[in-house]
């Protein structure tokens, strides 16, 4: 029995020297890091390491900078620039909620203030930055360049309004994920009405075509909320792609409302009469080792092509010249490898759907 326990504490000793020995993260994306390490991985030093420099790179208007691996060497010159002006705080890519649900994690094991001190000021940050139309930018303060001045727009694009959304959702519902902060009813009450501006906002920039609602472009403009311009290549469109979280964020309320009933109905029924049957989505290298894409032929298999046109509601494409395509195999090769140009994740909706039917007696 001896023997057991002196084997028992041994094997716990090697598991706590590992866990809190640096690891190797340096091919590890800062998503991973964040969101997907071991729950106890978040008590050790090299965590809270990782953390402070999180807390160095915030902005001082709230937010933090897109793609920035914090658990990496960081260019601290052009940081320290951007931390001062805020300009380039986003929530494009993942960014300020990726941070704050970080933040979250760490403050679970270590209670240093400064973690919630920062995680409220990020979230003060998401309410300074929404519209009063309910929207969030891009990027907030928008990026001053005409070159990307869809960064004002009301952004779908990569899930960077999705990803607010759920952020307030699991803030006002009380979820374990930020339990251990213990927000008051003040905060909680301000994620609240912060995101039932968020659905109105999802409510109103639904594309309504001859009286029917669809669903939606990867962003509207944040004045008149009707389908804008990104990149040359991402003209005003139905989205076969950002339109999916957005369905299933509605769909994800409890006790829905008429008017989301009725919108998580009509994007239903765009992806059931807009997917393309028994095709599928294929990216590869050829033989010169560049990348390419086409469709061929799989038997029972559905995708949805990313852009759908607002007239027309058939698919088309773009090259840089922003000229559309009806095919994407007349789309030049670097267009055609180096973009995402369908989904099957609208199945994902359909799917859905059944269950939420039933889920909500309808």
């Amino acid at each position: 029995m001896k023997k057991f326990r002196f084997l028992l504490y041994a094997v716990l000793c090697l598991n706590l020297v590992e866990l809190n020995a640096q690891q190797d993260l340096s091919k590890l994306s800062w998503s991973k890091v964040a969101n997907s390490m071991p729950e106890e991985w978040y008590s050790t030093e090299q965590a809270v390491q990782i953390a402070d420099t999180v807390l160095a790179y915030q902005t001082e208007i709230g937010g933090w900078t897109k793609n920035t691996g914090f658990h990496k060497k960081i260019n601290q010159k052009e940081m320290a620039k951007v931390r001062k002006s805020g300009i380039g705080a986003t929530f494009d890519n993942g960014a300020t909620v990726t941070e704050m649900r970080y933040l979250a994690k760490i403050y679970k094991f270590h209670e240093d203030a400064k973690y919630k001190e920062a995680f409220l000021k990020a979230f003060n940050y998401i309410l300074e930055a929404q519209y009063d139309n309910g929207g969030w930018p891009q990027f907030y303060p928008v990026r001053p360049s005409k070159s990307v001045s869809y960064s004002g727009c009301i952004t779908f694009n990569d899930n960077a309004y999705v990803n607010v959304m759920y952020l307030l959702k699991d803030i006002y519902e009380n979820n374990p994920c930020f339990a251990a902060l213990n927000l008051d009813n003040k905060v909680r009450q301000q994620a609240r009405t912060a995101f039932d501006k968020g659905v109105k906002c999802i409510l109103d920039t639904q594309i309504v075509v001859d009286g029917k609602k669809t669903v939606w472009c990867a962003q509207h403009d944040q004045y008149t909320l009707k389908p804008a311009k990104a990149r040359a290549y991402e003209l005003p469109s139905f989205s076969g792609a950002e339109s999916v979280n957005i369905a299933l964020l509605l769909m994800s309320i409890d006790n829905p409302t008429s008017d989301i009933i009725a919108s998580v109905k009509g994007a239903v029924e765009w992806f059931d009469t807009h997917k393309i049957a028994d095709m599928k989505y294929e990216r590869y290298r050829d033989e010169k080792g560049e990348r390419n894409a086409r469709l061929i032929p799989a038997a029972g298999v559905n995708v949805w092509a990313r852009f759908y046109d607002l007239e027309t509601g058939k698919p088309f494409f773009c090259d840089r010249d922003g000229v559309k395509k009806s095919s994407i195999d007349d789309l030049g090769k670097e267009r055609r490898g180096g973009y995402s140009w369908y989904t099957s994740s609208p199945e994902k909706v359909l799917k859905t759907y059944s269950k939420w039917i039933k889920r909500n007696h309808l």
